[in-house]
């Protein structure tokens, strides 16, 4: 969603500006591209910092609990 938000906004720029069009379309792919990949790095870097947090947790009968493969596991558990 983002991206698409950054893409539209690059668009409004580029014509304000007075691109022509095929500029302004490279300029908003760019944009959407840019955008994406970080919302993506820092959607793993807060999963990989989840998962090392819940690594060094003790489990219920106080043994630890290994490494968490996913950091979102409790929310999909009924």
């Amino acid at each position: 969603m983002a991206g698409i938000a950054a893409m539209a906004l690059t668009y409004v720029l580029g014509t304000a500006l007075g691109l022509n069009n095929t500029a302004t379309f490279m300029s908003s792919c760019v944009a959407f591209v840019a955008v994406s990949l970080w919302i993506d790095r820092r959607i793993s870097l807060r999963r990989s910092k989840a998962a090392r947090g819940a690594a060094r947790q003790p489990g219920p009968d106080g043994h630890d609990t290994g490494l968490a493969l996913d950091a979102d596991a409790s929310k999909r558990e009924g």
